[in-house]
């Protein structure tokens, strides 16, 4: 395995909105590179990038895919990241551990919501972009009015290196801005091209173009500025000189026009990458914690050893896998590594450079690089591996907080440890989804985020782990409390041979505001009833709180006043004060108009503006109060309060009402007092539930 230099290497993410193009832009680089002999398709599952058994099946990318070619001496290591917005995630690792950001934005659809997140993230991390116009090759492309909305999203300074001559069906021709030429592509996809000067009109633009680069670069460096004015333009020594520091310093955004599918432009922007493209030396220190949590920097050309595992996975025929990228020093095989985060010792088994599923074997990995270990004993995504000498611990990603849920089911009696351990097990591989025993209502709930990602995982449970579980609608969290006031007096009295029971509460409820709790107090006055029995009351009364009354769910926002009762000299004890507090509860409750809340969530939709109405719509139809709207860019953005129990799979519809251009985010707000109708439901099948010889909730 060939090692390279920092400088030789370039590191870069392919992100953009689902569907851009962007795996099959990874394939015709593989391609051009003579990696593969010819390119798969993603309809017959014969990508490189996208291997993966649920990948496969859903035509999607779903994993970020490491791949590598060599292109004019340079070591490209490329992270393909799926575009849908469940698995966005998988792209923050790669835009962290990238040099710079290749953005995909397909010809027909223009920017996406994913387009505008990885933007967003890339621009977040300090990394520089360069953006490819891809599927010009298509029926209905308009360049000219995706570059134009491209500047308008992104700003002025995104500038087309290459121009598409004949776009649409057929399309072989770009004009090359910086070598004033029209390019001419062979039809076989092989990414080989033919050169010719540009005459005629295509001269007349491609010379406009390239004094305008030309000005861009310039505006990088003050000498080259110096010269341009005093030349009267630049050398293509000089130009070239400056290109890298412009790109670099986002002076200009570079656009490039291709139709990966059939190979078309892609060679080009490989060479744009491989001569003026970000390198690990142009960040050469990064931030991180030492040992005693201070700031210091981890050099590119430091001898200690620093790396970050940026994403883990498991293998079948490998076990775990971890990605990692070097930040200083080297990475041997056999060599022992701290992991500051696990606080333990990894010893570096096989490493490998990753085309996918194809693996070459390496036995060192220099400052700079990206490659994978197997077999990692205790290290998961986001741990810094170091020289045990000297800790250091490199910023993680932070990830977004999963916002989708369902309940998991066990189909098969006896498995439930299996399926914690799997859960378990894949929540270190991916960071972006969590999980929890609900024990007031008796389910596992995952929390990812979205739908298809829900669904990814229990794929992974399945076939990994060789569990039977299903995906279902998780049990909404209802509420009981009351509109009015109403107080009982209960007596408890058992005589069974031997001691008796005996205990008399007097009780007063009111209702108290939205989320302030349940209240329990107490006012005896004179010697009716011992102070010794009030906690006993207080027990039989939260007995009660936690069961809930008219339908089993529990109780909250009531004040409980006891203020009276009576004792029995010998047979008051504290199991009966318990029993009478929990009926006198029960007693006032159902007296004080007893009433159901409903949890109610916050959501945030962004979509295209030919969408509004559709959504809209949508949203009345459950019960959704809109509380604002703003534009952002092209996208409208909806904030609203829905109830949890309309949003089970909306992430789905709001997909197909899209046409996959529509992300939504939702969180708990409050509770609200539920529909009548709905309520009478609730409580009717409760008593039959009860009245079948049920429990609460099961």
């Amino acid at each position: 395995m060939k090692e390279y230099q920092a400088a030789d290497i370039r590191n870069f993410a392919v992100v953009g909105h689902a569907t851009s193009g962007k795996t099959m832009l990874c394939e015709a680089m593989l391609a051009c590179a003579g990696v593969i002999n010819r390119m798969g398709t993603i309809a017959a599952g014969s990508t490189v990038s996208d291997y993966h058994v649920s990948e496969i099946n859903r035509k999607i990318s779903v994993q970020a895919s490491l791949l590598h070619l060599e292109w004019l001496n340079k070591k490209f290591n490329i992270i393909d990241c799926p575009g849908y917005a469940d698995f966005l995630s998988e792209g923050l690792g790669a835009l962290r551990v990238g040099d710079f950001a290749l953005v995909v934005v397909n010809a027909r659809d223009g920017v996406g919501v994913g387009t505008d997140a990885s933007w967003k993230t890339a621009t977040e991390d300090g990394i520089p972009k360069m953006i490819v116009i891809n599927g010009l090759d298509k029926e209905d492309t308009d360049f000219e009015k995706v570059l134009n909305e491209l500047r308008e999203h992104f700003g002025a300074r995104v500038f087309p290196i290459s121009i598409p001559v004949n776009p649409g069906p057929g399309f072989n021709q770009l004009l090359d801005v910086l070598r004033n030429e029209v390019i001419t592509y062979a039809g076989d996809k092989s990414g080989k091209f033919t050169e010719a000067p540009a005459t005629g009109s295509l001269a007349e633009r491609v010379t406009a173009l390239h004094k305008e680069v030309i000005e861009y670069i310039a505006e990088a460096d003050d000498s080259l500025m110096e010269k341009f004015f005093s030349q009267g333009g630049l050398s293509e020594e000089e130009m070239r000189a400056g290109i890298h520091k412009a790109i670099q310093e986002q002076v200009f955004i570079p656009l490039f026009a291709v139709s990966a599918e059939n190979n078309i432009g892609v060679a080009r922007l490989m060479d744009m990458i491989a001569k003026y493209g970000s390198s690990p030396v142009d960040r050469k220190t990064v931030s991180g914690l030492d040992a005693n949590g201070n700031e210091c920097e981890v050099t590119l050309n430091g001898s200690e050893t620093v790396c970050y595992v940026f994403k883990t996975m498991s293998e079948t025929q490998f076990g775990e896998l971890s990605f990692f990228r070097v930040y200083s020093g080297q990475v041997k095989f056999g060599s022992e590594l701290y992991n500051t985060d696990r606080r333990s010792t990894e010893k570096i088994g096989q490493i490998y450079s990753l085309n996918g599923k194809l693996r070459e074997t390496a036995q060192v990995v220099n400052a700079g690089d990206i490659a994978a270990v197997v077999k990692l004993k205790d290290t998961h995504t986001g741990n810094t591996l170091c020289h045990p000498k000297h800790p250091v611990s490199l910023p993680k990603v932070d990830y977004p907080r999963p916002s989708i849920h369902a309940s998991l089911k066990s189909t098969a009696k006896g498995e439930e440890e299996k399926v914690a351990s799997g859960l378990a097990a894949l929540h270190h591989e991916d960071p972006t989804f969590a999980h929890h025993v609900d024990s007031e209502l008796h389910q596992t709930v995952l929390s990812a985020q979205g739908e298809l990602h829900l669904e990814v995982i229990a794929d992974r449970l399945r076939r990994r782990f060789n569990v039977h579980v299903e995906l279902g609608e998780p049990r909404v969290k209802y509420r009981e409390t009351i509109r009015g006031r109403a107080d009982s007096k209960y007596r408890h009295k058992k005589q069974t041979g031997g001691s008796g029971q005996f205990a008399e509460v007097w009780m007063r409820i009111e209702p108290k505001p939205r989320d302030t709790g349940v209240e329990f107090t107490q006012s005896l006055v004179g010697q009716n009833v011992d102070r010794s029995f009030v906690p006993s009351v207080e027990k039989g009364v939260n007995k009660a709180v936690e069961e809930g009354i008219i339908s089993g769910y529990r109780v909250v926002d009531v004040k409980i006043e006891f203020y009276d009762g009576k004792m029995h000299p010998v047979d008051s004890k504290d199991i009966a004060f318990q029993t009478a507090g929990y009926f006198a509860f029960k007693e006032a409750f159902t007296a004080a108009k007893p009433c159901m809340l409903e949890p109610i969530n916050q959501i945030e939709i962004r979509i295209p503006e030919d969408c509004m109405g559709k959504v809209m719509g949508d949203l009345s139809s459950r019960r959704g109060k809109i509380q604002g709207m703003e534009v952002e860019g092209s996208f409208q953005v909806i904030k609203a309060h829905v109830p949890a129990k309309e949003l089970y799979r909306y992430s789905s519809t709001l997909r197909s009402l899209t046409g996959g251009r529509g992300v939504h985010t939702e969180d708990f707000s409050h509770y609200e007092e539920m529909p009548r109708d709905a309520e009478s439901k609730m409580v009717e099948e409760y008593k039959k539930h009860r009245a079948d010889g049920n429990g609460h909730h099961e």
